[in-house]
């Protein structure tokens, strides 16, 4: 059951990257997992070179390192948001380029967004650290959306849509992949019914009463597979892009006071740190060029109509109310503007 052949979501040949774009993100890629793995990378920006190492990973045996490596005083970078425990003891200078570059590249391997940055003279050997530039850091969200591309697809029937298919995609944010599931047999020459669904493995896999993602997931698919079809593209953007491990650091917060937009803001990150562009890619690449969008989030919205989708129309898609999660649903409506009624 294959809405299109297969050949179709493969990138043109104008959308393939050249040999020095994959240079820059083989560079970018290797730094992630570098970073996730706790180690120094060699970041230039601004004429600056400098050993940056995520703050969550330093420890009297990398601090001991990054000295010896650098004889150059280490600074540390973080967005001004940042205050759970803290208290600034020292000069406060506005970010340059390269800090920067640091915290973007801080920001897609997923952990918090504090680097220590150890500057290193220009032209100084660091042969055991990764190097990687400013310009491949920032160019890497878009050049993994024009590489995007399908790596499978398979029926998979559910228990409310036994005619779905399973459409799986490589790209959009770093090495992850992204799911297409197609209910039924929508009409590509018409709006097809879209939802475009953040993975939330606490409320789609366990039911967390902190949300209602689990509901959203379930009955968007439902409510397609009994009318004509549709597309929900799952998306691993965990925790509003965040990852699951600061997810969980925002709930601790959560569960001190704070609401769910304050908490990620205190760790540093901004109100959503998610991007659609490769949302459009995926719908484009399956030949959807009209929808009709199932989402209260007007962001997904002006997304896609930015990225040259045009929705047609809207649905709400409202999970079930209980007294765990109607702060969070109050937030999304209250602060980032979630067309979500709960009264109150």
């Amino acid at each position: 059951m294959s809405v299109m052949p297969p050949a179709s979501a493969q990138p043109e040949q104008s959308d393939r990257p050249t040999a020095q774009e994959r240079a820059g993100q083989v560079a970018v890629e290797r730094a992630l997992s570098e970073l996730r793995s706790g180690r120094a990378v060699l970041v230039e920006a601004g004429g600056e070179q400098a050993l940056v190492l995520g703050a969550e990973a330093l420890d009297p045996e990398s601090a001991a390192q990054l000295a010896c490596a650098s004889p150059l005083t280490a600074r540390l970078a973080l967005p001004l948001a940042m205050q759970v425990d803290a208290r600034i003891d020292a000069p406060v200078a506005p970010a340059t380029a390269l800090d920067e570059a640091a915290l973007e590249l801080l920001r897609l391997a997923l952990v918090l967004p504090a680097a220590v940055i150890a500057p290193v003279a220009p032209g100084a050997a660091h042969a055991d650290a990764l190097r990687v530039a400013e310009a491949d850091i920032l160019a890497y969200r878009a050049r993994e959306v024009r590489a995007l591309r399908m790596v499978g697809r398979a029926p998979v029937p559910l228990e409310d849509a036994p005619r779905t298919e399973f459409v799986v995609f490589r790209g959009g944010e770093g090495l992850r992949d992204q799911v297409a599931i197609i209910v039924g047999t929508p009409d590509l020459s018409a709006p097809v019914p879209v939802r475009l669904h953040s993975a939330c493995l606490t409320g789609d896999l366990f039911g967390s009463l902190k949300c209602d993602c689990g509901d959203q997931l379930r009955g968007t698919v439902a409510r397609m597979a009994e009318g004509g079809g549709g597309i929900l593209l799952y998306l691993d953007q965990e925790g509003r892009g965040n990852g699951i491990a600061n997810k969980m650091k925002a709930y601790k917060l959560q569960s001190e006071g704070y609401d769910t937009y304050d908490a990620d803001e205190v760790l540093g990150f901004g109100l959503d740190q998610r991007r659609f562009d490769f949302a459009a890619r995926m719908l484009a690449l399956l030949g959807v060029r009209q929808v009709e969008l199932h989402t209260n989030n007007p962001e997904k919205i002006g997304a896609m109509k930015a990225a040259g989708i045009e929705v047609t129309g809207e649905a709400r898609v409202i999970g079930r109310l209980n007294p765990e999660n109607v702060r969070y649903l109050a937030s999304k409506r209250d602060r980032a503007q979630h067309r979500i009624d709960i009264g109150g």
